[in-house]
Parts: structure tokens; C-alpha cells; sequence
């Protein structure tokens, strides 16, 4: 079978809140290059970074790659590999602690020795046939 990329599903309220964290950071530089101060530049230029880049990174890079053995899970800089046949059970959830997912319409995949990882395919029903004709056993 081939790889399939799933992207997060994005909560409005999710992105609002980044845009508008990510915004005073983007304000600030400008600033900084305007007023033309070294040091100004670069503390901004070092909040941009992170205040911006950051979140937009972790916005555009939140995905799910199935093939036959692992799902990949990325979020950012951070990824996790949760191996197909480990996988015993997916429910879903709105459960709001911090996961690889930009929205709270989630599904908890519970693998191996009592690990679990909580993502938010945007097409969560096809995400779920995808795992189907992998070989999980997903309850409807």
C-alpha cells in the first residue's frame, strides 16, 4: 500500500489564538527594523523566531503519515512513530491535553504497552478505512 499524509484538522479557535500570539512578535520586529538599533533587531529578530516560527511551524507541520508498518505523527520539531500492528485500540475523544493535534475532535490510539497518542485527522473517516485495510481493527 502507499503512504498517506493526513493533515490536522484546525480548530478556528485554535488558530485565532496563534495568529494573535504569533502577531505582537511580527509587530516587534518590524519595529526594531525601523528604529534601526542592533540590539533592538536582534532581540526582536530572536522573538520572531520563536514567537512566530514556532507556531507557524507547528501550524503547518502538524501531519499523519500511514503506511504499512508506522504511522508517523509531526508536530513541529517533535514527531513520534507509533508502529501499526502495536495499535489495539482508537476512540475518539475532545480531551484537551496537550497533543499533537490542532483540534479538540481528536482520536486516541492506544499501542503497545500502555502508550497512547491522541491526532486529529482532518478526514477521520478515511484515516480510519486507511487502518482498516492496514489491518487494525477499528470499531465504528
Amino acid at each position: 500500500m502507499m503512504k498517506q499524509v493526513y493533515s490536522s484538522k484546525i480548530d478556528t479557535w485554535l488558530a485565532l489564538l496563534l495568529v494573535c500570539a504569533m502577531a505582537p512578535c511580527l509587530i516587534a520586529f518590524v519595529l526594531a527594523l525601523y528604529a534601526g538599533n542592533r540590539v533592538d533587531i536582534a532581540i526582536a529578530s530572536f522573538a520572531a523566531i520563536v514567537g512566530f516560527g514556532f507556531p507557524a511551524w507547528v501550524m503547518k507541520g502538524t501531519n499523519y503519515t500511514l503506511d504499512d508498518t508506522v504511522l508517523l505523527v509531526r508536530c513541529g520539531p517533535f514527531s513520534w512513530q507509533v508502529p501499526v500492528a502495536q495499535i489495539t485500540r482508537i476512540t475518539p475523544t475532545r480531551n484537551p491535553l496537550s497533543s499533537p493535534a490542532l483540534s479538540l475532535d481528536r482520536l486516541r490510539i492506544d499501542y503497545g504497552r500502555g502508550k497512547s497518542i491522541m491526532i486529529s485527522p482532518k478526514d477521520k473517516a478515511l484515516f480510519m478505512q486507511d487502518l482498516r485495510e492496514r489491518g487494525v481493527e477499528v470499531e465504528n
